[in-house]
């Protein structure tokens, strides 16, 4: 296993009277290889998790171990464990900050001691993964559009060569468009390099398209763990809590409904397709 939580919790304002509990015992595995998606309403705890695991926030209590070692062994390297758990903040502003593109996806690799050539090499290869094009190496970051920051704060992470890529809300505030072409390459990577990558959003189309496993975080408690058509089966008890299931899935159930053979527990688009166009061959009705 890559990463393990034990029956973490943590607490902001722990000494103070506005105490608030955003992880209550949590306990998670998250093997190698693995696309996970981590979705909950604002405040529910799945930012404050992620942060956990690669050393930014310290559990009040509870162990976390990264390849059978405990991140909070006095011996262990946390500056280790940050180089192989890469975390992609939501604002992209927040990591950038050389003068151009380049520089800054240089300065991690950098940072961990390698020598000039082979952090200019690591910055190739990352923001050629996450197709950048060439003639924006040399612009500033500030000069990106979103979408551009975006690609340009995961090649940094990219760069340090990381077995975990956390990214936060990765497709915020982009248009569809842009969106789909993120997460389009984020999962080529994925399947390519065979990455632990865990996104957190608050979209279900995204989790659905593109994640192997949904965890649903609220009131900082893991509420569901499972392969999506499973926990999207729940979405009346996830609209309780401020969620929705796909799209997909409310179409497919007001068919049901109406008499078609469908499988409502489809979650992606190809799936629902699939499953409506074989319930009109069934009834008869051609398109």
């Amino acid at each position: 296993m890559s990463i393990i939580l034990n029956h973490v919790n943590y607490i902001y304002g722990e000494d103070g009277p506005l105490a608030v509990k955003a992880l209550d015992d949590v306990c998670l595995q998250i093997p190698d290889g693995q696309f996970v998606g981590i979705i909950g309403h604002t405040g529910s705890g799945k930012s404050t998790l992620v942060q956990h695991m690669n050393g930014l926030l310290r559990a009040a209590s509870g162990h976390i171990y990264f390849n059978g070692e405990d991140i909070y062994d006095k011996d262990f390297q946390m500056k280790k464990l940050r180089s192989k758990v890469g975390l992609v903040f939501q604002y992209p502003e927040h990591q950038l900050f050389e003068i151009d593109v380049f520089s800054d996806v240089c300065f991690g690799p950098k940072n961990l001691g390698l020598d000039r050539r082979e952090a200019e090499l690591r910055a190739f290869d990352a923001l050629r993964k996450v197709g950048m094009p060439a003639e924006l190496y040399y612009q500033s970051p500030f000069e990106l559009s979103g979408g551009q920051k975006r690609r340009a704060a995961i090649a940094g992470v990219l760069a340090m060569s990381p077995e975990v890529l956390i990214l936060d809300e990765p497709t915020a505030g982009l248009d569809p468009k842009g969106r789909d072409e993120i997460l389009r390459q984020i999962k080529e990577l994925q399947v390519r390099t065979n990455m632990t990558i865990l996104l957190v959003s608050h979209s279900m189309e995204d989790v659905a398209e593109y994640v192997d496993r949904i965890i649903v975080m609220n009131k900082g408690k893991v509420m569901y763990d499972d392969v999506p058509r499973e926990v999207f089966s729940h979405y009346k008890e996830l609209e309780k809590i401020g969620l929705a299931a796909p799209q997909v899935t409310y179409i497919l159930h007001a068919l049901k409904d109406r008499g078609f053979d469908v499988d409502v527990n489809a979650t992606t688009t190809g799936e629902a397709v699939e499953t409506v166009l074989g319930a009109l061959g069934r009834k008869g009705t051609y398109i």
